[in-house]
């Protein structure tokens, strides 16, 4: 009798072990707060408006186009603007926009990031017809004898980018992707080990050629 009460005993212990393991998963998993759009789109036009425009359009090249980038990586970068507990230092340099990062709090960086990624974007245009086709070249094939990989191998043969990994760059302002590739060439932009050894072989003309190219891509 005694060895039937503890055998009986088992499926009530393994019974609140599995309810104890489903609510740490549980917990996990609501972790992130979901992002408010209603918050992004007050904090968008608050805070990152004057820049980045209202809805993402930036209304001038030195600051880039949000509208319909990925939310994953416009988290990324808000974050890596901030300087994070116990660092001494941001991982992307950027006085202004450290200041703005510094005052958002983790869930209104997921809905500022959330709303500019439901955004529609108004893609820009490339600018000089003569070095498109060469822009185009290392775009799609990269420079194979220098070792430079094809920039649809990250960002997709449209420019799209892949959700979570790498961002969508087809319409962005050529002069603002121009200035970051030449500042991961430099050692000015730090927070990508991949985007810096690829700069770092580009020429200035070439930098431009692509630059002026992913403008007018769709």
């Amino acid at each position: 009798m005694k060895r039937v009460h503890r055998n009986a005993s088992r499926p009530l212990r393994w019974l609140t072990l599995a309810s104890l393991l489903f609510a740490c998963g549980a917990m996990a998993q609501g972790g992130a707060a979901k992002p408010d759009l209603a918050k992004g789109k007050e904090i968008a036009s608050q805070v990152c408006a004057a820049c980045h425009g209202a809805d993402g359009n930036s209304p001038t090249p030195a600051n880039p186009k949000l509208a319909g980038q990925h939310p994953a990586y416009l988290y990324k970068q808000l974050r890596e603007f901030k300087v994070q507990q116990g660092a001494a230092e941001a991982k992307r340099a950027n006085a202004i926009m450290a200041g703005f990062a510094q005052m958002l709090s983790d869930a209104d960086m997921r809905s500022v990031a959330a709303y500019f990624g439901a955004q529609k974007l108004k893609p820009s245009a490339a600018k000089d017809k003569d070095i498109v086709e060469a822009g185009q070249r290392i775009y799609r094939g990269g420079i194979a004898d220098r070792h430079i990989p094809a920039c649809a191998g990250c960002h997709s043969p449209n420019g799209a980018g892949i959700p979570d990994q790498f961002p969508r760059i087809a319409g962005q302002f050529a002069e603002y992707t121009e200035a970051q590739l030449v500042a991961f060439r430099q050692g000015l932009r730090k927070n990508s080990a991949q985007m810096s050894g690829t700069a770092a072989r580009l020429s200035d003309a070439e930098i431009k050629a692509v630059s002026d190219y992913i403008a007018g891509m769709r």
